[in-house]
Formats: structure tokens, sequence, C-alpha cells
């Protein structure tokens, strides 16, 4: 009998589990896997960015969980000897017509409690002198680190704790009682006092095997990357990053340096018939069919249907993905960008056509449900953690020492 069982071995669930851990260091906890290594969807397919929280409602959980935990990311990267660099970022605003967003998006950042500072054309071309832009931000806390790494020195410090990591344990069945949960998986039953659900791109289906019922949805939005071969990473020094379009739930594509050294461009948002699909043609029967008869899946691709088609054509057009780049950097051209990695973005949808624009935590009898914890997640988590740490009921109290 473990005292607390988290499904998800991706940064956030690894993070709840140390986080939940140094809160009741006497209970006995284990983290369930299906994947037989850490960090093997969401966490480790990102773009890297510790991220500020700019772009995020004042007073949401992302942008208050984002702010802190960017400051706590990048401790624990001191800590741990992990390498990242705070390198900041640029945000431009390529003509006139996108001033005012970039305005407020200033002062969204002020209201969020962050360092921002307004660029002239001049000042933005001496932090990079390679980009397209009349005006620009910079947001010196922006970073950059390698999650991957980050998620395996969780996993270390919870293996020294005494955390049991049960990788390659896919859950089957989950039934919840008064006083436990039992959880049958595929290298048998676990049984648990309390039961956390941080498994990402399969929360809502993990919620729904706890009888848990709402009408959110995860849709599945693939993200592809392009990388500036090693002659071209001079265009780019850090991170540039566009004005957000008000009228489209996705960023834009950007361009990122990587702890590597490499330059990375995207990610565009294009529905996935598959939760795992990092390929163009990747399908599932099943996740498909999840998607295509969702009411709410029809009423905001409804709404977004010209962004939603553009991005289908920069992700089977390269010319048209090489285009939006040059906006930000004109000297790109398309012999410079080659393939590289893709993710898939775990985006809960309501059946009204909404996506959920925060973290979303749904309580359960012996439980606790992370149903939507997409962008920036990975540089929260360490807060979201701390935040479901609080939530969970005081077990260890209990247990006689």
């Amino acid at each position: 009998m473990y005292d607390y069982l988290i499904i998800g071995g991706g940064i956030v669930g690894l993070s709840t589990a140390l986080s939940i851990h140094k809160q009741y260091p006497y209970a006995k906890l284990a983290v369930v896997e299906k994947e037989q290594s850490w960090a093997s969807h969401q966490t480790g397919r990102n773009s890297g960015v510790i991220h500020s929280g700019i772009y995020y409602k004042p007073g949401s959980m992302k942008a208050t969980l984002a702010k802190k935990g960017s400051e706590s990311m990048v401790r624990f990267c001191m800590e741990n000897n992990i390498a990242h660099d705070v390198c900041g970022k640029v945000i431009v605003a390529v003509n006139q017509s996108e001033k005012n967003n970039l305005n407020q998006l200033y002062d969204r950042g002020l209201q969020n409690g962050l360092e921002v500072e307004r660029l002239s054309r001049e000042e933005l071309i001496e932090i990079e002198p390679h980009v397209n832009g009349v005006e620009g931000i910079r947001v010196p806390s922006t970073g950059i680190v390698d999650y991957k790494q980050v998620t395996e020195k969780l996993a270390e410090l919870l293996s020294k704790r005494g955390v049991n990591l049960l990788s390659g344990t896919k859950v089957k069945n989950i039934e919840e009682y008064a006083d436990e949960a039992i959880v049958d998986t595929s290298h048998g039953t676990l049984k648990t006092r309390f039961l956390v659900n941080c498994a990402g791109l399969h929360s809502d289906r993990i919620a729904r095997l706890a009888d848990i019922y709402t009408d959110l949805k995860i849709v599945p939005f693939r993200g592809e990357y392009f990388k500036l071969k090693e002659e071209k990473s001079y265009l780019v020094r850090n991170l540039i990053y566009p004005v957000p379009n008000p009228e489209f739930p996705f960023l834009g594509v950007h361009l990122t340096r990587m702890m590597d050294g490499t330059i990375h461009a995207g990610p565009n948002a294009v529905l996935s018939l598959k939760r795992e699909g990092y390929n163009k043609l990747s399908f599932n029967a099943k996740d498909a069919f999840d998607v295509l008869t969702f009411d709410g899946f029809w009423k905001m691709a409804g709404s977004n249907m010209k962004e939603g088609l553009l991005e289908i054509v920069r992700s089977f057009h390269r010319k048209s993905f090489v285009k939006s780049l040059q906006r930000l950097v004109p000297q790109i051209q398309e012999k410079d960008v080659i393939p590289t990695h893709s993710g898939v973005r775990a985006q809960a949808l309501l059946k009204n056509g909404q996506l959920v624009d925060d973290f979303f935590v749904i309580p359960g009898k012996r439980s606790i449900h992370v149903c939507n914890a997409p962008s920036p997640a990975a540089t929260a988590s360490l807060e979201i953690g701390n935040v479901i740490a609080g939530k969970v009921p005081d077990i260890a109290s209990k247990i006689s020492i």
C-alpha cells in the first residue's frame, strides 16, 4: 500500500512527487510511467525555454506560477549543476500595426510583476542585429535549459529519497473507494491512499478511469520545428519572439537558441490525429475518433479556420514556414533550415469550443487530476508540484514512525 501514487513521469509528475515527499518525508510514494524512460513526451520535446510569464492573464495560475517557477527552476539548476542560461528574449513588432499589441504586452508584463524593457529599433538591433522590427520589448528573466536533464535529475533525487519509480508500467484501470484507490497496471495491481494524475496527453483518460467526468477533452496539437544550419546560427543570438496574434490561441513561430548552441525555429500548431503523433502522417483510430466526434473541436476549428489552415500549409510547405520566419529575420532562406524534432501539446478543450486557458486541476474522491498543463508547465513544474502537495490530504501524520 502506497500513501501517494503519482501517474506520469514527465517533469510535472516528478516535481509533484518531490514536493509531496519533502512535505511528508515518511510517506511511501511511487511514480508510475508507461514509457521506459522519463520525459518521453511533452517534457522532452519542447523548446527548452524558461518562460517569464509575460503572456498570461494577470492573476492566473499560469502567470503566477510561471514567474515563481522561472525563479525556482533557475535555483534548482544552480543547486544541481544543470547547465542553463538566463539570456533574456526580445518580442518584436515587425510593423506599425503590431505596436498597439506590443504595448499591451508590455503593460501585462508589468502587471505580472516582471522586469520588462521597451526597445527602440536601434536598441533592438543592438541585441539582435539581424532582426526585423520597428520596436520591441526585452524580458531579461527568460532563459533556456534542457528539461529532460532537469527531469532526470528529479528522478535521481526521488530515487535517493526512496521513492519507487515504476517506469514501463501502464495504468489500465482505477477504482476509488472511501479510503483508497486501486490501480490496475500492466505489471500488477497497486493500492494507494491517494492518487495524483499528472498524465499529460492522457490526463483526461486517466481521470475518466477514476470516474471523473467533465466536458473537457485533451486535443493534441503537433508543433514542428526546424533548425538553422550551423553556418547560419549567427543570425540569432538568443530568443526572438513575435507579437502574438490575439485572434489565435497559439503563440506563433519563434527562434530559440538551445543549450547545445543550435537555433531552433517553430513551433507551428497543427491538429494531430494521434496523441503521441510526432510525424505528419501519424494516426491512431481511437485518438482521431475522440477529436473528430467532439463538438468542442468543431466549434473551436470554425472560429479559427483561417489561422488553422495557414498552420497546415506551413506544416507541408517549407517555403511558407520559412516565410513566417522571415518576418522576424529576413536573411533566413529556405536552404538555411532543416527539419528537427516535433512535439505534441496536450491542450484541454471544452465542449463549447473554448480552450482551457489556465492550468486546470480537478479533485476526485481519493485523487487529484492535473488536466491541463501545457506550456509554461515545464517552467512552472516545481511550483505546480508545490501547489498539488498543498492540496493532498495529510496522510503522513497518520503513519506511525
